[in-house]
């Protein structure tokens, strides 16, 4: 069956990457069943062939109007798709939509009718807030990382910039890989406007977002981007209860190492 990537390299590169990712997801365990989103931008990759092909689908409303998407175009994983499914065919469990010109809806553009994910108006309104912001951010990532997940279950770690610390604290890496932190959103319906809400204004500050008891939201240039600073903050995470089972409290790195290394490495203070 022909593909909408067949002829076109870097748009089939940018979407083996989110096969490549997904892949990771479910590995690490990170994505049961369903469980996990990824919608990417991919308006930079179309062509005018590809403008110019009829949707496979009547239009869908999002729910929202989002003018800075006006002319954008998306890649999603699928409702009801597995991530172990979108590693090994992407194409079947997920789909090429296109806003529509007044943007507030959307139309499946290719390969298969794919509905995209449930969750598709809170990215696309995260993926709105990059492009108002000026931002040059092109993936989102919603994902479930256990342990980080675990920390939301002490209330200790809800506090602002608590988690932060003591994650940046446990390696060096994590600081400056993922430098913005860690933000927390107290928790809310998965799926609600309420949540998308909170969501970009805590990306305002973060790159990452810690959905207390749920997941994570992380955005980035590129998928694998993203999943990089979800991976090294779990990282932490596994290394702060690695500790804790061993039956102490790490020390953690003090302040004046971190800020050493902020100084070396040119992060954000």
């Amino acid at each position: 069956m022909k593909s909408i990537l067949d002829g076109r390299p870097e748009l089939a590169a940018e979407i083996w990457k989110v096969a490549e990712t997904a892949g990771y997801l479910w590995q690490k365990g990170w994505a049961e069943r369903n469980g996990g989103n990824i919608t990417i931008n991919i308006t930079e990759f179309v062509d005018g062939e590809m403008r110019a092909m009829a949707p496979i689908s009547e239009v869908k409303p999002i729910g929202a109007t989002l003018p800075h998407l006006k002319g954008c175009w998306f890649f999603c994983k699928g409702t009801n798709k597995r991530m172990r499914d979108l590693a090994r065919r992407p194409m079947e469990n997920g789909s090429i939509i296109r806003i529509t010109e007044d943007c507030s809806g959307y139309e499946i553009i290719a390969d298969q009718p794919v509905l995209p994910t449930s969750e598709l108006p809170s990215h696309l309104s995260v993926h709105d807030h990059l492009i108002a912001s000026g931002s040059d951010y092109k993936a989102s990532l919603h994902t479930h990382p256990i342990e980080l997940v675990a920390l939301t279950h002490n209330k200790k770690f809800l506090e602002k910039d608590v988690a932060t610390r003591m994650l940046w604290s446990m390696i060096p890496e994590t600081k400056a890989f993922c430098p913005r932190g860690l933000g927390i959103t107290p928790y809310t319906l998965p799926g609600s406007v309420k949540l998308a809400e909170a969501t970009i204004e805590a990306l305002s500050d973060y790159d990452v977002v810690m959905w207390e008891k749920h997941g994570v939201f992380a955005v980035d240039r590129d998928i694998m981007a993203a999943f990089d600073q979800v991976d090294v903050l779990n990282k932490s995470a596994q290394i702060y209860i690695a500790a804790r089972n061993m039956g102490f409290e790490p020390d953690g790195m003090s302040d004046e190492q971190m800020a050493e290394m902020t100084e070396a490495f040119h992060l954000p203070k």
